[in-house]
């Protein structure tokens, strides 16, 4: 390959890298062409960027961002690819999820600015994507609300029916 191309992977990585904001690095050893095909069409359905990348190339895009990636550096071997994302959980669900992908497994992952190991799937498997924080922050404050309200409404039926009951009974 020529240090033209090289240079243009680097830089393109680098791109994704600053783009996506979490991505994981995966064990694709021994997937045959239908297998990478039926993944990437996964990955295409789930909004991820894959990238099957030469280490030493993903090494030296990594050197070049601004972000420290020195602890993914051991996970660096074998037949690497990249999966960048928006959402931190998706790629880590669809990977426990479609265990019959042929892919090994996870090596390494950048995520929410941490990273983690290949043991840790489950963890980023059970991550709140920024959507659901917030669909769950909302349920919280509106639960409050809803409560009083209803507590009104049926605070309201009682209080008419002893006014209505007072109305009517005869003074004396």
């Amino acid at each position: 390959m020529r240090k033209e191309d090289k240079t243009a992977i680097i830089v393109n990585l680098g791109e994704f890298i600053k783009e996506y904001p979490h991505f994981y690095l995966i064990d694709t050893t021994g997937l045959n062409a239908e297998q990478t095909t039926s993944f990437r069409r996964l990955c295409f359905k789930q909004e991820i960027k894959m990238v099957v990348v030469k280490n030493a190339l993903l090494e030296k895009a990594f050197d070049a961002a601004e972000t420290d990636f020195t602890p993914l550096y051991a996970s660096l071997k074998g037949t690497t690819a990249v999966l960048f994302t928006q959402t931190a959980n998706v790629p880590a669900k669809m990977l426990k999820k479609n265990a019959k992908t042929g892919v090994k497994g996870l090596k390494a992952a950048f995520v929410e600015g941490g990273f983690y190991g290949a043991d840790q799937l489950d963890t980023l498997a059970a991550l709140k994507s920024k959507g659901e924080v917030i669909a769950d922050i909302v349920a919280l404050l509106q639960s409050p609300i809803k409560n009083v309200v209803s507590a009104l409404q049926s605070g309201g039926n009682n209080i008419h029916g002893v006014l209505k009951t007072l109305g009517e009974r005869p003074e004396k």
